[in-house]
């Protein structure tokens, strides 16, 4: 039996430089994927509420309000597209604060076309993720679906963020090997190098929480002075050096 075609990702631009946003629109459709163009904050954040989106391209200085603003909006409507915020503020300080506030991306204008292009291909990979099985990654009782992105232990579902999902799918590919910052700043934050925030921390230790508590014992420890280690298996005894 064939498998049946993957449809073409969907990707929401919301930009009101008209060039921008013809650049946006040419990578986007580069990539094989269908785009659709609006102009204002208020129209930009109707259609991304919507749903059916995989990647949500926001400007931040549009006619209504601060893209960086809307993400929180959308998630609280149940998107879980990937979102990348494109500004004219590009200084370390303005993405630190986009990535603080649950962009999974941040890119700086005016920009070249093939960092535009790598940056969308990133993020479509990450919609579109297979997994451990090609769909079910199982850890004892902790189980993640890639295709659905949900988490689960035992009977209990373990509710995450589109970052979340990223981070403990990027941690459960690697079970049971120390992962560094660094590591998790490229692949889950698509940052190449150290903004000196805590960011990181502050993401792993709330998916930490969150999954301990479902599970009743630690599954992500840190090696201190290394980086975490994602192993369920381990008891808390094992977690000396848990912080």
């Amino acid at each position: 039996m064939q498998d049946t075609p993957r449809p073409a990702p969907r990707i929401l631009i919301v930009e009101d430089d008209l060039e921008a946003a013809e650049a946006l629109r040419s990578a986007a459709l580069d990539l094989g994927a269908e785009a659709h163009l609006v102009d204002t904050y208020d129209e930009g954040l109707a259609q991304a509420s919507s749903g059916g989106w995989d990647i949500i391209v926001f400007d931040r200085m549009l006619p209504g309000g601060d893209g960086i603003d809307a993400i929180a909006r959308i998630r609280a409507a149940g998107s879980t597209a990937l979102v990348m915020i494109v500004s004219a503020l590009g200084r370390a300080a303005n993405k630190i604060e986009g990535l603080e506030k649950g962009a999974d991306d941040y890119l700086a204008k005016p920009f070249d076309p093939d960092e535009l292009r790598a940056r969308l291909r990133a993020l479509q990979r990450r919609a579109s993720m297979g997994g451990i099985d090609n769909d079910l990654a199982v850890f004892g009782a902790l189980e993640i679906r890639m295709k659905a992105r949900t988490v689960h232990v035992g009977a209990t579902h373990v509710p995450v963020s589109p970052k979340e999902f990223e981070l403990i799918s990027f941690l459960a590919r690697n079970a049971g090997e120390v992962v560094t910052r660094m590591q998790l700043l490229e692949n889950v934050w698509n940052l190449h190098f150290d903004p000196q925030t805590n960011v990181v921390d502050v993401h792993v230790g709330r998916l930490r929480r969150k999954l301990e508590q479902a599970a009743g014992q630690p599954v992500i420890h840190t090696e201190r002075g290394e980086g975490y280690v994602f192993d369920p298996a381990r008891d808390g005894a094992g977690a000396a050096g848990r912080a």
